[in-house]
């Protein structure tokens, strides 16, 4: 007979708007060696407005080239998480179904319109009262330096791709209204912490009652540990794909 099981979801890996596709080091390679197909998006392009919604239309072209209409996971790390529903609402849009929602260290998506700098002030306000002045007086963010991430990312070649792919942003990026998706959530969701700096987030997803992985507090490269330990970063990602 012939085998009728539902094809495993492909894995979408969307990164930040702050960062490129080097900030998920090899965690796409020890997904696929684990037998997932692996689609990492790539958005560069987003650099005028309306930013959010050029960077959702940009990653869901690349998703519908690489799947067609079969099933997917999004997982969104950092502010790529306030984007899944919008990118799950243009898989619908295309008849493809979106199998669940991973939010990897990200922020949660907003409930009304609402701006980035809002969100951050709900998650850490120490941060977004230093960053509103900042960007105010013309700076960007983020502006890390390789040696502001040193201790952060031991690994030269890995730190060094990290902040050559960073995508600093002015203050009409963090002010813009994000875009909201109707019906959402439409699937399963699940919060993978990596680092105590997302608690607030990894909370709510809890009080949801969303499955939760919650890594150690110390965890090798915090925000950041696909570049330093991938393998334990695809541990608990299966962990929690195993409870959606």
């Amino acid at each position: 007979m012939p085998d009728t099981a539902p094809q495993a979801a492909a894995i979408v890996l969307a990164h930040s708007p702050l960062t490129g596709p080097e900030s998920w080091g090899a965690l796409p390679d020890e997904l696929r060696r684990r037998g997932h197909q692996v689609v990492v998006v790539e958005v560069r392009d987003d650099d005028v407005p309306p930013y959010a919604s050029r960077y959702v239309a940009r990653a869901a072209l690349q998703v519908r080239d690489a799947c067609g209409d079969a099933r997917t996971v999004l997982v969104g790390h950092s502010g790529a998480g306030y984007l899944l529903p919008v990118l799950g609402a243009a898989r619908r849009s295309a008849r493809a179904p979106v199998a669940s929602y991973v939010f990897l260290d990200a922020g949660l998506p907003p409930s009304r319109p609402t701006s980035r700098l809002d969100l951050l002030r709900a998650e850490d306000a120490e941060l977004a009262d230093d960053l509103g002045p900042h960007l105010a007086g013309g700076g960007t963010f983020p502006d890390w330096t390789d040696d502001d991430l040193r201790e952060l990312v031991p690994d030269d070649a890995r730190r060094s791709a990290l902040v050559a792919g960073l995508r600093p942003r002015g203050a009409d990026f963090f002010a813009e209204a994000l875009p909201l998706a109707p019906d959402w959530p439409d699937a399963p969701c699940g919060y993978l912490r990596l680092s105590p700096g997302y608690d607030a987030p990894a909370r709510l997803a809890g009080h949801r009652g969303w499955p939760a992985v919650l890594g150690p507090d110390d965890r090798p490269g915090g925000h950041f540990a696909m570049l330093v330990d991938p393998v334990a970063v695809a541990d608990d990602l299966q962990a929690l794909l195993a409870l959606l």
